[in-house]
């Protein structure tokens, strides 16, 4: 049973300093109410961003006002998160080192900014978080943070006490901190409404198969349906609009892609990753609606853009993806870019088919109102009216080979007038 706090706890002292604290109700977060408190006389207000977490089992923002904070809050930004985040995200087709849906990196910039927006308000000179020494989220919210506000004062309770999760837990036993987390659960979890995280634990031997206790939105993909599952997926100007025909809002939509492609096994992802900080870091994410959303952009993209445009694409794409990862959203150059994509996508439109089963997801059909898939040109069938100029093909293959013929004629005139290796020169 979680410790209470006692009854007889002093009140806050009047006049101090205000820190508004990134708290998810979690064991980290719980401890560093206290922990801000007593070791740097602060005053907390504890801030929860809901950007799609599944809610917890109790009310988190009363135990953080039971544990101490002066004042907490829970600020919905899901509709901001899908509009100027994510759905910029999958016209980038945002696919860290072409693995991770980046489900964790692309909420942390505006969870920083939430937080200077509060602080702000609240007449608050600190924000604090609590990531460790070691990951990569730090680095975006101190980044995000300061990118906004270059005179907030930034403190990670776990940069400055390095403790363990038992240790974690003995200090809120004997400061009576209300916590939910138990001994005996060795991962550390991040979710949101664009995917899950995990690390930690049996994970940290990249050897070793994911246990089934890390997957906890998904299917194992050997129990999924026998039978796949197809969804049709409509886009306009590269975001997606709807699901089997129905206009959604983006918070439905995925919410809906993720449960169908959950339940087929679909999503699940074992990564060892470069984090910025130098470290490669096994991790395993739950990402069903992401994988699902971002392969049908792709395969609806590959329909409707020149080849010139996707494959310089690809590049922008993967910058994209570094400032996102590396929590350079406010550095200046995600803007322009954004910029560039969203003119890539002005004829991005259409419907796409998934199928999904056991595990596996694959484009098997799409349509554009603006295709630049010609069935004339492309078919090889005399039912079909055949509008390719065959002979045409002639003239075109002869300009195409034409530098390369050149060469090869001038090389093999050059190399019968060059001596042999070794061979001695003819007299005049």
């Amino acid at each position: 049973m979680a410790a209470k706090a006692p009854a007889n706890k002093k009140p806050a002292k009047r006049g101090r300093d205000k820190a508004v604290l990134a708290y998810s109700g979690g064991l980290d977060t719980s401890v560093d109410i206290r922990w801000l408190q007593e070791e740097h006389d602060l005053d907390v207000i504890a801030v929860s961003v809901n950007v799609g977490q599944p809610p917890s089992d109790d009310d988190i923002i009363a135990r953080a006002k039971r544990n101490g904070a002066v004042k907490a809050m829970l600020v919905d930004v899901r509709k901001d998160f899908v509009e100027n985040y994510v759905w910029p995200l999958v016209k980038a087709n945002g696919l860290y080192q072409g693995v991770y849906p980046l489900s964790t990196a692309i909420a942390r910039p505006l969870m920083a900014k939430t937080l200077v927006d509060v602080a702000k308000r609240e007449g608050a000179k600190y924000i604090a978080h609590g990531c460790t020494g070691k990951g990569n989220d730090q680095v975006r919210f101190d980044a995000g943070i300061v990118a906004q506000d270059p005179g907030m004062k930034i403190i990670a309770p776990q940069r400055e006490w390095v403790a363990s999760r038992d240790e974690e837990i003995d200090y809120a036993e004997a400061k009576g901190v209300e916590i939910r987390a138990k001994r005996n659960s060795p991962y550390s979890r991040d979710e949101n409404l664009w995917g899950a995280s995990c690390e930690c634990g049996a994970l940290e031997d990249a050897w070793a198969e994911p246990p089934e206790g890390v997957w906890a939105h998904t299917v194992d993909p050997e129990k999924a349906p026998d039978r796949p599952t197809y969804v049709e997926i409509g886009f306009r100007e590269g975001v997606p609009v709807s699901l089997d025909g129905v206009r959604m809002k983006g918070v439905d939509l995925i919410g809906k892609i993720d449960r169908i492609a959950g339940d087929n096994g679909v999503g699940r992802i074992d990564h060892v990753e470069d984090r910025l900080v130098g470290i490669k870091s096994r991790e395993t994410y739950e990402c069903p609606a992401a994988v699902v959303i971002i392969a049908a952009h792709q395969a609806l993209e590959a329909m409707t853009l020149q080849r010139e445009v996707l494959d310089f694409k690809k590049d922008v794409e993967k910058k994209f993806c570094r400032i996102v990862y590396d929590g350079q959203w406010f550095g200046g150059l995600r803007e322009p870019i954004n910029a560039f994509i969203d003119a890539t996508q002005k004829y991005v439109t259409g419907t796409v088919r998934m199928k999904l089963y056991k595990g596996t997801y694959s484009c098997v059909g799409r349509k554009s109102p603006v295709s630049l898939y010609d069935a004339g040109l492309a078919t090889y069938s005399k039912a079909m009216r055949d509008t390719f100029d065959h002979q045409a093909a002639l003239g075109f293959i002869y300009v195409w080979g034409l530098p390369d013929q050149t060469a090869a004629r001038a090389r093999s005139r050059g190399s019968r007038k060059v001596p042999a290796k070794g061979a001695a020169p003819k007299k005049k």
